[in-house]
Order: structure tokens, then C-alpha cells, then sequence
């Protein structure tokens, strides 16, 4: 069969290169990162839960798990919002010194990083935790009520935790693309508020590297000394 109508023999051929992970090494270090980074997260995070869910009772384990599952959602949000975020606005809002425009331009610079941590790294950890957890709550159940009892609260625990994941990262995705910029907007907020808080100012960091200069030119008097 003659496939000419799909590929005319006067049509110039594109050669793509595949690069999956990308032309600087900053990429490699940084799945290296995110993988470590991830490991450490849910296990440690998986211990926790554990531990609690077995010092309260049924009603705060649930409460738990939900908020893990609404802690997974907002962070699904965050990524997306980050990833479809327009960077132009947020230069005429940091000209004008608007309190958080230059952490959203960070943000939306590191789109791929950011979305990494928001949704691999803490979305999907908090989907294996909130699974782990309500397999955990059914055992509970279980343990205290019939054989028919026991699979009917599986089977509906199970399908309330999975439906309320799935929908609200549905839900989610569609709040994160229609308000983009204003979600945006409001996590550099949130990190602008957070760096002041800790420690990451300019004028903080100016504080820090003189008081390391005094330190280290003392140290070097008293080893003239």
C-alpha cells in the first residue's frame, strides 16, 4: 500500500533529541535530591501517623486522615498553579514593591522544581500515608466488629477516602488553572512572610555574614597571637 499521502517524499524530515533529563547537571542533582528528599518524607511521615493513629481513637483517626488527604490536595494546587502561572504581571507588581511579587517570580522561575515538591513529593506521599492509614482505621474496625460489619466498612471507608482524593485533586486542578496568578500570589505571600520570620531577610543576612566577618577576624588575631 502506497503511504504516500502520509509522508510525501518532498517533506523535510525533523530530527528531535530525546533529553530526559536535561543539558545541565543541576537536573541529575536535583531528581538525586527530590528522590532522597521523598524516602525521608514518607518514611518518617509514615511513622508518625502510625504512632498517632494508635494513641487515639477512631473518630480523631479519621480527622487525621482527612486532613492528610486535604494537605495533599492544596499542595496539588500549589503545583499546578505554579506551573501555569504568567510571569509578566508579577514584574509590574514587584516594581512596585507589592509584598510577595518577588517570591511569586521565584516560584514561577522554578515551575519544575516546585511542581516536583508540591505534587510528586508531597502530593503522593500524602496519598500512600492517607491509604496507609485507612487501611490502619479498617483494621481497628474490624477488630471490634462483625465478619459482613468489617468488609461493608472497608469497602466504604476505602471508596469515601479514594473519592474524596481523586475529586479533590480534580476539583483542585481546575481552581489552580482559572486563578493561577492569585494562588500564585498568595503562596509568595506565605513564603515572603515565612523567610522574614526565619531568618532569610536581606537585612537579616547582612546581620549574619557581619557577625561571621567579627568572628573570623577575632579567630585571626588570636591565631597572630
Amino acid at each position: 500500500m502506497d503511504d504516500n499521502h502520509k509522508h510525501p517524499s518532498n517533506e523535510k524530515k525533523m530530527k528531535f533529541r530525546l533529553n530526559l533529563l536535561g543539558a545541565k547537571n543541576g537536573n541529575t542533582r536535583w531528581v538525586v535530591l527530590i528522590t532522597i528528599l521523598a524516602f525521608i518524607l514518607s518514611s518518617s511521615l509514615s511513622i508518625i501517623s502510625s504512632s498517632l493513629l494508635e494513641d487515639v481513637n477512631i473518630f480523631f483517626s479519621i480527622l487525621i486522615v482527612l486532613i492528610i488527604v486535604l494537605v495533599g490536595i492544596v499542595f496539588d494546587i500549589i503545583g499546578i498553579a505554579v506551573t501555569s502561572a504568567d510571569e509578566s504581571p508579577f514584574h509590574a507588581m514587584a516594581s512596585r514593591k507589592y509584598y510577595g511579587a518577588k517570591q511569586a517570580i521565584r516560584l514561577i522561575r522554578n515551575a519544575n522544581k516546585v511542581s516536583s515538591v508540591c505534587n510528586d513529593v508531597v502530593g503522593d506521599i500524602c496519598g500512600v500515608i492517607s491509604g496507609t492509614a485507612s487501611a490502619f482505621i479498617v483494621f481497628k474496625i474490624s477488630q471490634s466488629a462483625s465478619g459482613i460489619v468489617a468488609s461493608l466498612v472497608e469497602l466504604s471507608f476505602a471508596g469515601f477516602v479514594a473519592a474524596l482524593t481523586i475529586g479533590g485533586k480534580a476539583i483542585g486542578k481546575t481552581i489552580a488553572m482559572e486563578n493561577c496568578n492569585y494562588i500564585v500570589y498568595k503562596v509568595g505571600v506565605v513564603a515572603k512572610f515565612v523567610m522574614g520570620r526565619i531568618g532569610f531577610g536581606k537585612k537579616k543576612k547582612k546581620e549574619i555574614l557581619k557577625k561571621i566577618l567579627l568572628i573570623s577576624k577575632e579567630l585571626r588575631k588570636m591565631a597572630k597571637m
